[in-house]
């Protein structure tokens, strides 16, 4: 049953993340499915050097530029980046990713 809730969140933001990608007319939209592939992606729609992808595999620090990563994403979108932060909050963080993907 947890297993089953995993890959329904997994789904959820692959599907989010590609929505996203491809508002913001990012390459390769696809990327959103493939574990780490999708952390390159995420740089690519925040306008960031491919390798911050290596610091996602940095304790503390990964949670640094995942805010730094989603207030751009956020902006790219045409929302306020402070919402970047949210993406630290479980839960809430898939309310925000859904917001960023799903709205106008």
């Amino acid at each position: 049953m947890e297993l089953l809730l995993w890959i329904g969140v997994y789904v959820y933001f692959a599907f989010a993340l590609q929505t996203i990608a491809n508002k913001t007319n990012a390459r390769n939209s696809w990327l959103a499915w493939i574990p780490v592939a999708n952390i390159y992606l995420m740089c690519g729609i925040a306008g960031k050097p491919w390798w911050w992808l290596l610091l996602m595999f940095i304790p503390i620090v990964n949670l640094v530029i995942v805010v730094l990563l989603f207030m751009e994403i956020a902006k790219a979108r045409g929302k306020d980046n402070w919402l970047g932060i949210l993406m630290l909050a479980p839960i809430v963080n898939l309310v925000v990713i859904g917001y960023l993907a799903f709205s106008d």
